[in-house]
C-alpha cells in the first residue's frame, strides 16, 4: 500500500485515479462484460454461480462497489474486500459446457482473463471518449493494475503490464474464445435487462418493456457493444467494419460531454463520488 496517509492501493498521483474519475467508465464496465462472455469457461462460471438474472441491478451495485473500493479504499478496506472475493471464489466451481469437465472459478487463467478484459475495457473506453493519456500513462495504468490482479491471488509476473503485452495476450488467447449458448444468452441479457416499471418503462410483452429509460439504455448498450474489438464483434456475428468504430467513438464522446454538462449543473456536494471524496480526504486533498 502507499504512504503514511493511507491512500490505499494507488493514490492521487496514479494514472488509475486520473482514469477512474471519469463517469463514462460505466460504459467501459459494460463493454468488459460483453468481452468476458466470449470466454466459454468464464461465462459458464458466471451463469452457473451468479444471481445476475434475478438481481442484475444488485449485482451491478456490488461489482461497482468492489471496483470502487479497490481504486479508492483504505488499505484495510482494500484487503477486506479482496479477501471476501477470494473466499467466495474458492468455494465455487462450474461445468465446462464443451468438455463436461468441472473446474474451479478461481483458476488463474480465468482470473487473468477477467482482469485483463476489465482493465483494457476501462482504458479503451476512456481514451476513445476523449481522455488524453500519453503512451507512458497507458503503460503505467496497466502496470498499476497488476496490484489489483495480485489481490485476486494471481502471480504478478503472469499479468500483462504494458499495452504491447496486453495486445499480445489477446492475440494469444483468441483461439480459446468463441460463442456458446451462455455467451449469447448473457449478451442478450446485457442488451435487454429487466427494467423496473418505476423507472418509467411500460410492459409491451413478457420480459420486455419500452419507455424513455429502455431506449436510453439501448443506446448505452449499443455503444458498449460497438466499442468491442472488431474480432470480438465478429465472434458475436456483428460487423467488424472501421465505420462501426468511428460511430462508437462519436457516440461515446457525445455521452461524455453530456455527462460533464449534467455534473456541472448539480450542487458541489454531488460532483464527486463518495468513495473518491473519502480518498481525497485521507490524502489531504479534499
Amino acid at each position: 500500500m502507499n504512504g503514511e496517509r493511507d491512500i490505499g492501493l494507488f493514490g492521487p498521483d496514479s494514472v488509475t485515479w486520473k482514469l477512474h474519475r471519469e463517469p463514462i467508465l460505466l460504459i467501459g464496465g459494460l463493454r468488459s462484460l460483453y468481452l468476458q462472455a466470449l470466454h466459454p469457461r468464464a461465462v459458464a462460471g458466471v451463469v452457473q454461480n451468479s444471481d445476475y438474472r434475478s438481481d442484475p441491478w444488485g449485482r451491478l451495485a456490488r461489482t461497482s462497489e468492489y471496483v470502487g473500493t479497490i481504486i479508492y479504499g483504505s488499505a484495510a478496506d482494500v484487503e477486506a474486500a479482496a479477501s471476501r472475493v477470494r473466499r467466495l471464489h474458492a468455494r465455487m466451481s462450474a461445468i465446462d459446457p464443451r468438455s463436461g469437465e468441472r473446474f474451479r472459478i478461481d483458476e488463474p487463467d480465468l482470473l487473468r482473463w477477467v482482469h485483463i478484459a476489465e482493465v483494457e475495457s476501462f482504458l479503451n473506453t476512456a481514451r476513445r471518449a476523449g481522455l488524453k493519456l500519453t503512451d507512458d500513462e497507458v503503460d503505467r495504468y496497466y502496470t498499476e493494475q497488476v496490484r489489483a490482479a495480485e489481490l485476486m491471488g494471481l502471480d504478478p509476473a503472469t499479468i500483462p503490464s504494458t499495452a504491447a503485452e496486453v495486445a499480445a495476450y489477446f492475440e494469444a488467447i483468441r483461439p480459446e474464445l468463441g460463442l456458446t449458448r451462455d455467451s449469447v444468452e448473457t449478451a442478450l441479457f446485457l442488451t435487454v435487462p429487466p427494467v423496473p416499471e418505476s423507472w418509467g418503462s411500460r410492459p409491451v410483452r413478457v420480459g420486455l418493456t419500452l419507455g424513455p429509460t429502455r431506449w436510453a439504455y439501448f443506446g448505452i448498450a449499443g455503444t458498449a457493444f460497438a466499442l468491442l474489438p472488431p474480432w470480438a464483434r465478429r465472434m458475436y456475428g456483428g460487423l467488424g467494419l472501421p465505420t462501426t468504430d468511428v460511430s462508437a467513438d462519436l457516440s461515446l464522446r457525445g455521452m461524455r460531454l453530456l455527462l460533464r454538462g449534467l455534473i456541472a449543473a448539480v450542487p458541489q456536494r454531488y460532483k464527486v463520488a463518495p468513495m473518491r471524496q473519502a480518498a481525497l480526504e485521507r490524502a489531504g486533498l479534499a
